[in-house]
């Protein structure tokens, strides 16, 4: 008899993992670590595994987690697996894809290459791709499969705030914005962003009447927080009733949430795409039946 795949997973992403593992009808094994006093790790792995293997990593704060993947998957292949699977929920260093100045790594394409060389399939969801349009450009594997949790998201957005007005802080949001209103029948539009920094944006509403409506900014990542604030800030002053957010990933460094809350916005809705306190809608369902039809193909 065949043995069940298996889903390999850190102690950290316990939860996550174990939500996936009963929607796939996987196996799951935890990785275990230990941290040397000079910071290098060790792993262990189960010492059998089958020969399909799933490794869950969500790479929000990627840079010890991809040192992470190496070692699990080098090692994952010394123990049996001959078909390797990365469900990467949150995907990292994607925004680098072109080097806008001399000398600059175009970190999309090292990583991207770099995870290649481990995996032979990747699953993620909303990946932050700028000018390719497909994950296969990026990583290229054999099989790259993106979910999106914008029509999740939609959803929700539809059961708490019925008549919506969606909006996208910037163009590139515009692609999460349709999905969940295409859904729903939600009003929508996008903003127009000049970034000057890491934390320094000017942002030009559209052409729209929100006065008296409910209107939620929706992106694919907040990070630093400071274009949906001021988005937010200049909807209430055209009379928006309210601003929510919802967003796939909750990235939301440093001081992101207390200066979108002090803008204005209400709840702040997410995925579980990366674990924080605003997940509302889990990914796992959507992420098994990815893993199914790749499994399948």
């Amino acid at each position: 008899m065949p043995i069940r795949p298996c889903l390999l997973h850190f102690d950290d992403e316990h939860d996550a993992a174990m939500r996936l593992a009963d929607a796939a009808a996987l196996s799951a094994a935890v990785i275990h670590r230990h941290r040397f006093p000079d910071g290098e790790l060790k792993l262990r792995l189960p010492a059998t595994l089958p020969e399909r293997v799933v490794l869950l990593r969500s790479l929000a704060q990627p840079n010890e987690k991809l040192v992470e993947l190496l070692l699990a998957a080098r090692t994952a292949r010394t123990l049996g697996a001959r078909h390797l699977t990365l469900v990467a929920p949150y995907l990292a260093y994607m925004r680098q894809d072109v080097a806008f100045l001399p000398g600059e790594a175009v970190s999309q394409q090292i990583v991207g290459h770099f995870l290649a060389t481990l995996f032979d399939a990747v699953i993620t969801v909303d990946p932050h791709l700028h000018r390719i349009s497909a994950l296969e450009q990026a990583i290229p594997v054999a099989q790259a499969v993106v979910i999106s949790g914008a029509p999740l998201l939609g959803d929700w957005i539809a059961q708490r705030r019925p008549g919506a007005f969606l909006i996208g802080p910037d163009s590139e949001s515009a692609q999460w914005v349709d999905q969940a209103a295409v859904r729903h029948g939600f009003d929508r539009a996008v903003c127009h962003k000049v970034r000057h920094g890491d934390k320094a944006v000017d942002i030009v509403l559209p052409a729209i009447n929100v006065r008296g409506r409910c209107v939620v900014l929706m992106d694919d990542v907040a990070s630093s927080g400071r274009t949906l604030a001021r988005a937010a800030q200049l909807l209430l002053a055209a009379g928006a009733a309210s601003v929510d957010v919802a967003v796939t990933h909750a990235l939301f460094a440093e001081d992101a949430l207390p200066v979108i809350r002090a803008a204005g916005v209400g709840e702040v809705w997410s995925t579980d795409c990366i674990a924080h306190p605003s997940n509302a809608v889990g990914m796992a369902p959507a992420l098994a039946q990815a893993w199914r039809q790749l499994s399948d193909g």
